[in-house]
């Protein structure tokens, strides 16, 4: 890349101050945390495909052993919730179910890590731009004398409002990672309450039978 190119990136990095730094941090962390949790977050990791099709053909006769071999075999938020409830399968209705929702809690928490990073970089990172703007435009008029030249005073203002610009660029990238996230966890949760009330249902009718 030509260095004409490369100069207003390092002029941006070199005046921009603690700020822009700043900002440069949390977007690499920003980036990295909505890598991880799209990988994270993929349905046939948290629910796999052949847990779903284990607990449809449950049945009281061999349900139980065909579960546990997918269970041995897929290690996902799913899976432990139903081991939770295989664990607890002779304590009444209620007290599984309780135990289950504990365990349901955890893998939530766990699915929800970094996105309170990603919450707190959509507030500040605007703050912080405007922050890195005002600081250089202190700095510019403090240096301000009678002999200014108008070009370099523009030029500095406009190095300056990069730093505003920048902190937008951070923001609007993890507001909308966030908000698919938090969308996606609660889209998830959902289908896992559902299938795990499925599976209750067929514990239970089958100890009762």
């Amino acid at each position: 890349m030509p260095s004409s190119e490369l100069s207003p990136m390092l002029q941006l990095l070199l005046h921009g101050g603690p700020f822009v730094l700043l900002l440069l941090v949390l977007s690499i962390a920003s980036l990295t945390i909505i890598f991880q949790r799209f990988m994270a977050l993929r349905s046939t990791e948290i629910i796999p495909q052949e847990l779903k099709e284990a607990l449809h053909s449950f049945d009281q006769h061999h349900g139980i052993r065909k579960l546990n071999e997918v269970l041995e075999r897929r290690d996902a938020p799913l899976s432990r919730i139903f081991k939770t409830l295989l664990a607890h399968r002779d304590w009444p209705r209620v007290e599984a179910l309780n135990a289950a929702e504990v365990r349901a809690r955890h893998e939530v928490a766990r699915l929800e890590a970094g996105l309170t990073l990603l919450e707190i970089t959509t507030g500040i990172s605007p703050l912080l731009g405007l922050l890195g703007t005002l600081s250089g435009l202190v700095g510019i008029f403090a240096n301000l004398g009678d002999k200014g030249d108008p070009q370099m005073v523009a030029l500095g203002i406009s190095e300056a409002l990069n730093s505003t610009i920048l902190g937008l660029a951070v923001a609007v990238p993890s507001l909308v990672a966030f908000h698919y996230f938090s969308r996606r966890i609660e889209v998830l949760t959902i289908d896992m309450e559902a299938l795990s009330a499925e599976l209750i249902t067929k514990l239970y009718l089958a100890r009762e039978n």
